[in-house]
């Protein structure tokens, strides 16, 4: 009876562990694993994981966090001395690097420890009339001079940010009781059914959908930070809507819209470090647009699509290169409805186009606007999700 009671509270604690690691495990689940358990050979950790795993996982993409929680909370007791002696046998090796949900599930282990009481402090009054909030102060500070932990609330922050669009017309129609277009061959069919009468006329609307979005991103040496943090934004969007198209560019042009598309911020951007191979190197801005007109403009920027690039525009190259990035940048600018320019250069207020790839690119894009803080992009959101002024609807 001991036993069983005991296999009931590491149970408990078991789901508590996943609930608090991020993963969907409710009264439902704990119910469904504790009678699984009592089909199985609890002795068998193999059987005792499977059965688990097949109650408490139901998306891919929480496995990979299911099993790390698994081996931390049904350990082995042998496993220390199994460890050493396979330790010994390879040489000391340095363990493997832990998966995406590894530190997740560290902090999930270390939330219930009892929290030390602060030291007894005097009380003070503070004069807050012309004091700022930590947040107000978090969205209006550059993403360059925060430190981690204010990264880490600016992270959270970005998170909750959603892209809506301004809807497009497009040339699909489907049924609608009070369309403003007939629908013929519906009322046609519908008629047979009744011996050839029209008694009814069938209507039908046109289909309206926000645009497909595109988004280019720099992540050289000197736009790292920002990418790095902008990362999380897009990784907001692109599961929040539909068409999506993010690429990176520093010496090369890498698609990671598959990669983004994991639920799982953490093993998304795993997946993205594992084919973008150079992360804050050098920069070729003219040669990635280049590439992007001519192996995927035609597969992504169909339907009125909404161009984002974000860069600083400093192209280094020589006349070859600016003129490079000025064609690229023209057709570029013709293949798309709105192509945004998101510069985090423009934080300065003293801010002049000194830089030749800055003169050559800023004449061609439809807007030019910073981004460097949560304020600038929440201003982004607004502006996107509005008609630009001086487009007719039909354009």
């Amino acid at each position: 009876m001991s036993e069983g009671r005991q296999l009931a509270e590491n149970l408990l604690g078991f789901g508590r562990l996943l609930r608090r690691a991020g993963l969907p495990v409710g009264p439902a689940e704990l119910l469904a694993g504790a009678e699984a358990l009592r089909r199985i050979e609890i002795g068998d950790r193999k059987q005792l994981r499977a059965a688990l795993r097949a109650t408490m996982v139901h998306r891919h993409e929480h496995a990979e966090i299911f099993d790390h929680a698994f081996l931390l909370w049904w350990r082995d007791p042998e496993a220390g001395r199994h460890a050493a002696a396979m330790d010994a046998l390879s040489g000391g090796k340095p363990p493997p690097k832990p998966g995406p949900g590894a530190r997740r599930l560290a902090e999930a282990l270390t939330a219930n420890r009892p929290i030390p009481p602060p030291p007894p402090r005097e009380q003070q009054e503070i004069d807050a009339t012309l004091t700022v909030s930590a947040t107000e102060t978090l969205r209006r500070m550059d993403f360059d001079a925060m430190d981690a932990a204010q990264i880490a609330a600016a992270k959270t922050e970005i998170r909750k940010l959603t892209l809506p669009l301004d809807e497009r017309p497009t040339r699909r129609f489907r049924p609608h009781p009070a369309g403003s277009r007939a629908d013929l061959r519906a009322t046609m069919k519908h008629s047979l059914r009744q011996g050839g009468e029209i008694l009814e006329l069938r209507r039908m609307q046109r289909v309206v959908r926000p645009p497909p979005l595109v988004v280019l991103c720099d992540i050289s040496g000197s736009m790292g930070r920002y990418a790095q943090v902008l990362m999380h934004f897009l990784h907001a969007v692109t599961n929040d809507r539909d068409r999506v198209s993010c690429f990176l560019f520093g010496t090369r042009l890498t698609n990671i819209t598959r990669q983004l598309r994991h639920r799982d911020p953490e093993a998304a951007f795993q997946m993205v470090s594992h084919i973008v191979p150079d992360w804050s190197g050098g920069t070729r801005i003219g040669e990635a647009l280049e590439l992007f007109n001519k192996h995927w403009s035609r597969r992504v920027l169909g339907q009125g699509a909404v161009v984002l690039l974000i860069t600083d525009g400093l192209e280094r190259g020589g006349p070859e290169e600016l003129a490079r990035l000025g064609a690229a940048t023209e057709r570029l600018r013709h293949s798309c409805r709105r192509l945004v320019w998101l510069n985090p250069l423009l934080r300065f207020a003293g801010f002049q186009p000194r830089s030749q790839g800055i003169r050559v690119m800023l004449p061609l894009v439809h807007e030019h606007r910073p981004v460097h803080n949560i304020d600038s992009l929440r201003a982004l959101v607004q502006t996107l999700s509005a008609r630009p002024q001086g487009m007719r609807p039909g354009r």
